[in-house]
């Protein structure tokens, strides 16, 4: 028989902020490979219509509205997707806002317990339904599973007027190690995706500067924005058998960013 390790076929896939953005690009990458797909949006109108492109690549979708602060929203969701799919073999904790300040004096309580509430809280939440799902299959001789935490070269650079945004998404890194090492008994994996600057609704005003164009954007080696396609080869690569002995890591899709 060939080797198709990236063969996803019988594997079912869920997507946190699904519908758009990274989210998409991970979502769609994954169906392409054969996973059925699950996404969770906080925007309806824009479920329907992800759910429509990805049900046109010939696998099984599921589309609900979810808002992830919402510890019970993502109980119920995770519990709905479960039973729908009859399985959920990869988990990625997409879904995230921004939320920076003039300063960091100036940050507003407000702020940081919103940015926590999605960004950190959420992940939470949705890592751990996940993580209930998969060991009760593992219990039942059907181990194995794939967490991935979608955080952000914030979490590892200064980024000015960011704190609250850069202190989620090094928790998210700090979560998926320990995920990794309590859940490798059940052949649960979980690593993180750092991604650098990369063209979405969050960096739309970046985009929009030509300050930011000029200074910027000609540090990144590969010269030019990311975009969300360029995050569906590491989905499928951890969605996938092939990265069954890989846990525990970070992967930087930056363009080079974060060493020139």
């Amino acid at each position: 028989m060939a080797y198709q390790p990236f063969n996803l076929s019988g594997k079912v896939s869920l997507v946190t902020g699904g519908n758009r953005g990274i989210g998409f690009g991970m979502a769609e990458a994954l169906a392409q490979a054969g996973s059925d797909i699950v996404i969770w949006g906080s925007n309806a109108e824009k479920n329907v219509e992800a759910e429509g492109k990805l049900t046109s690549l010939g696998v099984r979708v599921l589309a609900q509205t979810v808002n992830v602060a919402d510890e019970a929203a993502v109980v119920a969701a995770m519990a709905e997707a479960a039973t729908a799919m009859g399985r959920i073999d990869t988990v990625i904790a997409n879904a995230g806002i921004g939320g920076g300040a003039r300063s960091f004096s100036e940050m507003t309580t407000e702020t940081w317990r919103r940015v926590m509430g999605v960004n950190m809280e959420g992940v939470f939440w949705t890592f751990r339904e996940a993580c209930k799902h998969m060991i009760e299959r593992a219990k039942a001789g059907d181990p194995g599973g794939s967490l991935v935490g979608v955080a952000s070269l914030a979490a590892i650079e200064g980024a000015a007027r960011n704190e609250a945004y850069a202190a989620t998404k090094g928790g998210v890194i700090s979560m998926v190690k320990s995920i990794a090492v309590e859940h490798a008994r059940y052949g649960v994996r979980a690593n993180a995706i750092l991604p650098g600057w990369i063209a979405t609704d969050m960096t739309a005003g970046a985009q929009d500067s030509p300050a930011f164009a000029e200074k910027v954007i000609p540090r990144v080696p590969a010269r030019r924005w990311g975009e969300p396609a360029d995050f569906g080869g590491v989905a499928v690569y951890l969605g996938s058998n092939a990265s069954s002995y890989h846990s525990g890591d970070t992967f930087v899709i930056d363009g080079g960013y974060a060493i020139f």
